[in-house]
């Protein structure tokens, strides 16, 4: 039987409230970082999530996930709801899922500036290349 789960964490972080939406089952761990701005209502979240939740760009997925968990106690979910709901923060695995999903962005956006800028000097070079033609071609 596989298990799937999804959570959605809305917090305060100066200057923003940002959603962390984790989702995982026996295959991996996902999580993604949503940036509502002002303080967004239960609607709006709902709202945003129908909406957009296929737009969502999670991270990377992290393997070794195990969900071979029982149920627990409905009194005892209850309470950790609670908790989890008034302690602000982000999970450990949020952040490692966030962070590497961080890093693969910053090697995309590396690359793909190198290109652009070896296209600049390529296209610097051929047309001094061509205008030092130009200027010999009359003698």
């Amino acid at each position: 039987m596989k298990q799937t789960f999804a959570k959605l964490t809305v917090f305060f972080e100066d200057p923003f409230w940002i959603g962390v939406c984790e989702r995982g089952d026996s295959a991996g761990y996902e999580a993604c970082k949503i940036v509502f701005g002002a303080e967004p209502k239960d609607g709006e979240i709902y709202d945003y999530l129908l909406k957009n939740y296929n737009k969502l760009q999670f991270s990377p997925s992290l393997a070794n996930f195990s969900s071979d968990e029982k149920r627990p106690n409905p009194k005892r979910l209850q309470r950790e709801i609670y908790r989890t709901v008034h302690t602000a923060g982000v999970g450990t695995k949020a952040q490692q899922a966030l962070k590497l999903q961080q890093e693969q962005c910053k090697l995309e956006r590396k690359t793909r500036s190198r290109t652009q800028r070896e296209a600049q000097q390529d296209l610097r070079y051929t047309l001094r290349r061509q205008k030092q033609k130009e200027k010999h071609r009359g003698h």
